[in-house]
């Protein structure tokens, strides 16, 4: 059995004893500091830890945390061990399908070509030791503006997909890996219950042409109320659809779970898991913007050399990157940054900075802040974990997850 069936299985158990459901928490790995506080988290919550890793952040090429799969999963392996973290650690592809990494969509590659870029990323996680990969074949750059692609395209490109990864693994000799499946985006043809039954019933019927019975998604996304800008849990639509996944076996994966006002119906509502990502990416920024503060009053105590201006160099790093146009309203397409309103600037430069953060000019100025700190005997990258963690600890606690590694045990 691969290792998050597993891990389902024994929460399952778990709760048919106890009585208490339980979602598992999975946080976006896109900086350094998020990967370590999310095991420090694991580490003192007593939890499972999940990573969801889209190809935009993690790839063969590095992606924008300069991590290739097997720089990632050993990068975890250290962390952990830096902490004595001994608990289950599920490190998984988010989104992976053509056209979702951002290069493929702007450079405007072809279906074919976009497909084959995915079959390599797959193919470097399940070398490098990926727990699981969601598969999410769901755009399609090429289907004109207002109209969504074909479920049966949908369908038809999973099953390409996964019997792709089966036939690589199997002829590698590697373990057996796990698989989500679906989108939350309303663009991805998902959001109505019949398309999304069409898709299930689809997705089995190919899958057993293909050969792959025996294979078949742990977790399906829903769209359950939640997207980057909303954050409200719908409980209702949560129960109906996984009412519609369980006699399949699965479960259904809550995406854009980042600051949502009701977490603790997550579990209630029997989610198997849920993604949180650009939340962490703000706790991240404002730990920094505080640090700054600090520094500053020592500049007018004549303590500071020199000042680090982090957050104006990651606000024009992030505003030359031109990645934040990706999150625009509508109203807003085509305005240039200083167009918009100044909460909508915060916005997209405290969520943007995930893009930036290895670029040289953001890393000499976080040294230069944290070597002015740590001479007014600060500890600064305790003040950033600490804040991020603080974030963390509150899904541990609303997915009753705090202490469940000693009942898989």
């Amino acid at each position: 059995m691969a290792k998050t069936e597993n891990l389902l299985e024994q929460i399952a158990r778990i709760e048919s004893e106890t009585g208490i459901p339980r979602t598992i928490f999975a946080a976006c790995p896109n900086s350094v500091s998020v990967v370590r506080a999310a095991f420090r988290a694991a580490k003192r919550n007593n939890a499972p830890i999940y990573f969801a890793a889209t190809l935009n952040q993690i790839d063969c090429d590095g992606g924008y945390t300069g991590l290739t799969p097997a720089e990632f999963v050993r990068l975890a392996r250290i962390e952990a061990e830096a902490v004595n973290f001994t608990g289950p650690a599920i490190i998984a592809i988010d989104h992976g399908g053509p056209w979702l990494k951002d290069k493929q969509s702007i450079e405007r590659w072809s279906a074919e070509d976009a497909m084959e870029g995915v079959k390599k990323s797959f193919e470097a996680a399940v070398e490098a030791g990926y727990d699981l990969i969601h598969v999410d074949p769901t755009v399609d750059i090429y289907v004109p503006k207002g109209e969504i692609i074909d479920i049966r395209v949908v369908v038809e490109r999973t099953v390409e997909l996964i019997a792709h990864v089966e036939r690589f693994r199997r002829a590698k000799g590697l373990p057996a890996i796990s698989y989500e499946v679906g989108t939350e985006e309303v663009h991805g043809g998902l959001a109505d219950e019949t398309t999304f039954d069409r898709f299930l019933t689809g997705l089995k019927e190919g899958l057993a042409k293909a050969g792959l019975a025996d294979v078949w998604p742990c977790f399906i996304v829903g769209k359950v109320g939640t997207d980057l800008h909303t954050a409200t849990f719908d409980p209702a639509v949560a129960r109906a659809l996984t009412a519609r996944v369980r006699p399949y076996g699965s479960y259904i994966k809550g995406h854009y779970t980042d600051g949502v006002s009701n977490p603790e119906q997550y579990p209630l509502c029997g989610m198997g898991a849920a993604n949180v990502g650009p939340e962490f990416t703000m706790s991240e920024y404002d730990a920094l913007a505080e640090l700054e503060v600090r520094e500053r009053e020592m500049d007018r105590e004549g303590r500071v050399a020199q000042l680090s201006h982090i957050t104006d160099v990651l606000k024009r790093l992030v505003c030359e990157s031109n990645r934040w146009r990706k999150w625009l309203h509508g109203e807003e397409v085509g305005r240039e940054f200083d167009a918009l309103t100044p909460e909508r600037q915060m916005w997209l430069v405290k969520t943007g900075c995930r893009y930036i953060w290895q670029s040289p000019e953001a890393l000499v100025a976080r040294q230069t802040l944290y070597a002015n700190l740590r001479r007014a005997g600060y500890d600064p990258e305790e003040v950033v974990l600490g804040r991020i963690e603080r974030d963390m600890d509150k899904y541990f606690h609303a997915f009753n997850l705090i202490n469940l590694n000693d009942l898989l045990r």
